[in-house]
């Protein structure tokens, strides 16, 4: 008898998992999906069967190489003996649906925090390694086990909506965004800004209150003791705290001793006996062995390279550009008037802040350095009409020339930072004019609009033009090309710029680009961060240490040589002598062996 087609076995080759065959130690980046298929068992299916799966196929039904990089972190969960948490088993099925995955230094925090700390923990990882990932997974924990029922979140209002939506999405907890005073009584989670919480009459409501869980994101505004911020953290009533911060000290050992007080007070004793103990001077600590192991029983920092944190790689790029005719005059011109000016500020006690920003904004763009001189002139500086009407007739600038070419080159979504409004208005209106449909970020939105102009960026914009707010806190890991069209002054700032796509959940290379002006201060400052002092190669460590042992601010001494020298021979020998005073703080500084 014929036996019909259908039932015919054939043998299909499918994508399974071989825990045998895998070697020890974390997935390598160059393990593609084609290798795992040598050496795997294979299954019978009738051809019906076969259709199925093929339809399947096409359908976009099958395992991602994201969930096969799941499998495989399930596994060594279970390896490393963290089956004992019921965060990563309770959501190993959600974040497998996510796309969540849960990096191996996360999971060793959460297990050091729950079983070591008792929840009371700074979390002090090195930009973008996800302290709030690890926040939430100890929040999480700890509501399963029926300890935490009531949190507070203290968080810059800038941040809210996304402590809001990384609880929701990745935690499935859904916390309350403080609106009106009862908020503070009814939600069991509550997010709110810390300007609002210590403020009448939110902190007498606050302190009202007992709270399982604390958490405070961007603790370093907490280093003060004499704040309010630090006095309110201080008198609320909590059996769990985390405090989160990239730079737990930075200044003075005085500020890591009020971070360890407000989380665990009487663990380094009172000031004077930590000052005997453990200071030499404001900041250089003794004993030191003895201090880092206090240091290490309530703080946690993870830093890049090490122990499997690894971050895709920055390519910088530095796109040099020549002022156009109408433009270097312009530049001269106000050059030649702030340097007069500047020294006529300093011999009669005047305020030169205003000169400085307009040397810096006429190397961001005309159109910024135009809004500066039209105030000056209506405050009686008459002889800069002639640069006021000099700016007005200039339409495009050079920089935006090569800025639009950048971006149809690259041909997909760029974040561009700059520090001047005027700046962003600039070039939004210039790039729509072009064809770009770009959205802007700035100080003024409300943070329900800077969420939905964060998820139109992700989602319908090509380009968005955020000032420094934009450098602080959100996350933009779909994007990986950055844009300085203006550099700031201060090495940290343009870090954080960088740190908002260049984090964990970034999965390719991360393209940076400089755009500066020739012969002119962009060039020299260029210059100094990154030839001199090698800015992009740096840890946030490092840069931390530079500038807390800059005399005053780094600003500052930039503004004095630049305003002050009287050719580039001068300035770059002088800014030669500030970056090696510089290194030198990095080379000596005694606070980087304590984080």
């Amino acid at each position: 008898m014929e036996i019909p087609l259908k039932t015919f076995p054939i043998t299909v080759p499918i994508m399974t998992f071989n825990w045998e065959a895998v070697p020890a130690g974390p997935p390598q980046e160059d393990f593609t999906e084609g290798e795992m298929v040598d050496d795997l068992f294979a299954v019978k299916f009738s051809r019906d069967a076969v259709k199925e799966v093929i339809l399947a196929v096409r359908r976009g039904r099958w395992g991602t190489w994201a969930d096969f990089k799941l499998a495989w972190l399930a596994h060594v969960i279970n390896a490393k003996g963290w089956q004992d948490l019921h965060c990563p088993r309770s959501l190993g099925e959600h974040w497998r649906k996510a796309g969540v995955v849960p990096y191996p230094h996360q999971l060793n925090t959460l297990k050091t925090v729950v079983q070591q700390m008792h929840g009371r923990a700074i979390l002090a990882d090195e930009v973008g390694l996800g302290k709030t990932i690890e926040a939430g997974m100890v929040l999480k924990e700890y509501i399963l086990r029926g300890m935490v029922h009531k949190t507070l979140i203290l968080t810059p209002s800038s941040l809210c909506y996304q402590w809001y939506n990384e609880l929701r999405e990745k935690f499935l907890i859904t916390p309350w965004l403080q609106r009106t005073d009862k908020d503070w009584e009814r939600a069991p989670i509550l997010i709110a800004s810390l300007d609002t919480a210590k403020r009448s009459p939110h902190r007498e409501i606050v302190l009202s209150q007992e709270y399982d869980m604390l958490i405070v994101d961007e603790a370093h505004k907490l280093k003060n003791d004499r704040t309010q911020n630090w006095q309110l953290v201080n008198s609320i009533k909590r059996k769990f705290c985390l405090l989160l911060t990239a730079t737990p000290v930075q200044n003075d050992l005085k500020e890591l001793y009020n971070l360890i007080t407000l989380l665990k007070p009487g663990q380094l004793g009172i000031y004077r006996s930590f000052r005997e103990k453990f200071m030499e001077d404001r900041r250089i600590p003794k004993n030191v062995g003895k201090l880092r192991h206090l240091l290490e029983q309530t703080m946690i920092r993870n830093r890049r390279g090490v122990e499997g944190v690894y971050l895709p790689n920055r390519m910088v790029n530095n796109q040099t550009v020549e002022l156009s005719p109408e433009e270097r005059q312009l530049y001269d011109g106000v050059k030649e008037f702030v340097q007069g000016e500047y020294h006529r500020c300093l011999a009669s006690g005047g305020n030169p802040l205003p000169l400085i920003t307009l040397q810096r904004e006429v190397c961001s763009s005309f159109h910024a350095a135009y809004y500066t001189l039209a105030k000056m002139y209506e405050s009686g500086r008459v002889q800069i009409r002639p640069l006021l009407e000099l700016a007005s007739t200039i339409e495009k600038g050079a920089k935006l020339l090569l800025l639009e070419d950048l971006i149809k080159g690259l041909g997909e979504r760029v974040l561009i930072f700059t520090e001047y409004r005027a700046t962003q208005e600039y070039l939004r209106y210039h790039l729509e004019q072009a064809g770009f449909i770009t959205v802007g970020f700035d100080g003024s939105l409300s943070p329900g609009k800077k969420e939905w102009i964060r998820r139109q960026f992700q989602e319908h914009a090509d380009i968005m033009v955020s000032t420094e707010c934009g450098g602080e806190g959100l996350n933009f890991q779909f994007c990986c090309n950055v844009v300085n069209f203006d550099l700031p002054w201060n090495p940290m700032r343009l870090e954080q710029r960088i740190g908002r796509v260049h984090r964990l959940g970034q999965r390719r290379d991360v393209n940076i680009f400089n755009l500066v002006t020739l012969n002119t201060i962009e060039e020299h400052i260029l210059y100094l961060l990154h030839e001199k002092i090698g800015m992009f190669e740096m840890v946030v460590g490092e840069l931390d240490a530079i500038l807390a042992g800059a005399d005053g601010t780094l600003e500052g001494s930039l503004a004095q040589i630049l305003l002050a020298s009287g050719d580039s021979a001068e300035l770059r020998a002088k800014l030669d002598g500030l970056a090696d005073r510089l290194l030198s703080n990095r080379r000596q500084d005694p606070l980087i062996s304590l984080i």
